[in-house]
């Protein structure tokens, strides 16, 4: 395994890893460990993370920075929260999901990964969790919701510091069923801008996944 330009992922061929920060032994969602020089590292699977598969669709390496605080919206089961707690055990990570099926796993899990926040609430009310995780420096979107270029920008509104990082995994398919991608994907952006937001970086995340674009973004 090889050094990426990203901090704390490594890579051998196709594949990407992260140090496990969990318990010795403890897989998140089936992956593959490794050991190298006495660390055990997972393997991040692209096809089970956008954000994995954003990387290797050749995101820049300043994308996701270094951040002390994070807003997740749309956690899940926390198969990408917990790579990010693996790439920033310094960092807290507070993880928003509205499905009480999905909120116990990603609840179990933070049990074994400190920093690691579950907040059982809807990403289109920032209003009810914005107490309770102030500014944040990066935030990551990936939720299944028509205006979801509209519930970035609140919760960008919200909890995003000035300068601070994003990431949108643009769900084309829950937008709408008729228009090209193409136009779905300029208007998130013109939202975005409007709302006082840059996009750095944009990519299709075939083929990990054929529904999403990913929007990398700068407040």
């Amino acid at each position: 395994m090889e050094p990426t330009t990203w901090d704390r992922v490594l890579r051998e061929g196709r594949d990407l890893y992260t140090p496990n920060r969990g318990p010795p032994g403890d897989r998140v969602y089936g992956e593959t460990l490794r050991t190298a020089q006495g660390v055990e590292y997972r393997q991040w699977d692209p096809f089970r993370s956008k954000l994995a598969a954003l990387l290797l669709k050749g995101a820049p390496p300043d994308i996701l920075g270094r951040p002390r605080t994070v807003l997740y919206l749309g956690a899940a089961h926390g198969t990408t929260a917990s790579h990010l707690s693996d790439l920033w055990p310094e960092a807290t990570i507070f993880a928003i999901e509205k499905s009480p099926t999905s909120f116990a796993p990603l609840l179990a899990l933070a049990r074994h990964r400190p920093g690691l926040v579950p907040i059982l609430a809807d990403a289109q009310l920032p209003e009810r969790y914005q107490a309770d995780v102030g500014p944040v420096d990066l935030l990551y979107q990936d939720v299944a919701q028509r205006n979801q270029a509209g519930i970035f920008t609140e919760n960008a509104r919200a909890c995003l510091v000035p300068g601070g990082r994003g990431i949108l995994m643009l769900k084309v398919r829950s937008v709408t069923q008729q228009r090209p991608t193409a136009a779905v994907v300029r208007e998130a952006r013109a939202a975005l801008t409007a709302a006082r937001l840059k996009v750095t970086f944009e990519t299709a995340l075939t083929p990990f996944s054929r529904e999403h674009v990913a929007l990398a973004l700068v407040a």
